[in-house]
């Protein structure tokens, strides 16, 4: 969101982000968006943000997040919300064909207005991150012989399923020091982030690692061996996306929105469960060719479909549409 609102600020107007989930009530945002001092909003996630906006005084637009889509759906009451909000919205926005054809076939009136625009990606590593003091922050060996640092960056959440990997992680670094895990992400659900602290006090070799700004962990993306996706449902993962800018390998969960935009074997690795997980970064590691050129074709895929440029123009012209 902090993206989008770059862009449309960038183009002159004046953006104010707000976190729906922080707000204590719906009259909160309501009183927001009455007040005189906004024509527009743009919301992201269909419910958790569209549902806000629902009967406002300005124009507004959505951005599908993915769960709303891929999850929210099959729930009746929200379903009934998101369609509420859809026939209200002057467009939507989904992150690939997949997602938009979700959403037209449960809203078909709404086809004309759900636009594809795939995320623009742009990286920025912190230069002067000091890679061996964020190791030993983690209590991870930085004299270790042949390390690789396998980071898992998401926000601890259910949906990002940070747990899925942990076991069987954790029984390939008994017998593979050389192997860590590292989770990092802000924790949006507590009791998930306190689950997983007592889980990986009887895990080693995995680590919760301290929520950091983007362009160090873009610097820590860049040292690490290969970046990991488990979520069980996904919009478009911008950790991916950033991992394959950064030249760096990305194994993820075979699940529709990763498979979008990674070809297993040619753009990343896709598993479909934690075992092939293992097997396949051991061939990964393995095999420093086969690594080379997933990369390679990687950052190509996300100089052509994923331009910062291109995202930056598609929104400048949507919001047009809520003048």
């Amino acid at each position: 969101m902090k993206m989008n609102g770059s862009h449309l600020h960038d183009a002159g107007h004046i953006c104010v982000l707000k976190d729906a989930s922080r707000c204590e009530s719906l009259t909160e945002i309501a009183n927001l968006t009455s007040a005189d001092q906004f024509d527009a909003a743009l919301a992201i996630h269909l419910y958790k943000g569209g549902r806000n906006l629902q009967g406002s005084r300005i124009p507004f637009g959505i951005i599908f997040g993915g769960t709303d889509i891929n999850e929210d759906i099959r729930s009746e009451e929200k379903r009934r919300v998101m369609g509420a909000v859809l026939r209200e919205a002057r467009f939507a926005v989904a992150f690939t064909t997949e997602m938009k054809e979700l959403a037209a076939a449960e809203w078909p009136d709404a086809r004309k207005k759900i636009y594809v625009q795939y995320q623009g990606i742009r990286t920025t590593p912190t230069e002067t991150f000091d890679w061996y003091r964020f190791l030993q922050n983690a209590d991870i060996p930085a004299d270790t012989d042949d390390l690789h640092v396998f980071l898992l960056i998401c926000g601890l959440r259910r949906v990002k399923d940070p747990l899925y990997l942990v076991d069987v992680f954790s029984d390939w670094h008994r017998k593979e020091p050389s192997v860590h895990l590292g989770i990092i992400g802000p924790a949006v659900d507590p009791l998930l982030t306190t689950e997983i602290k007592e889980k990986i006090k009887r895990a080693p070799g995995v680590h919760l690692l301290q929520e950091m700004p983007q362009d160090d962990l873009h610097a820590a993306m860049r040292r690490c061996f290969a970046v990991v996706n488990s979520s069980i449902s996904e919009g478009m993962s911008a950790a991916i996306l950033e991992a394959m800018d950064l030249n760096i390998p990305v194994l993820a969960r075979n699940i529709p929105g990763n498979a979008a935009i990674i070809k297993h074997k040619d753009t990343g690795l896709l598993f479909s469960d934690p075992q092939e997980f293992v097997a396949l970064s051991k061939s990964l590691m393995n095999d420093p060719i086969m690594e080379r050129e997933i990369v390679t074709r990687a950052k190509d895929y996300v100089k052509k479909h994923h331009s910062w440029e291109c995202e930056r123009k598609a929104y400048q012209n949507l919001v047009l549409r809520l003048q």
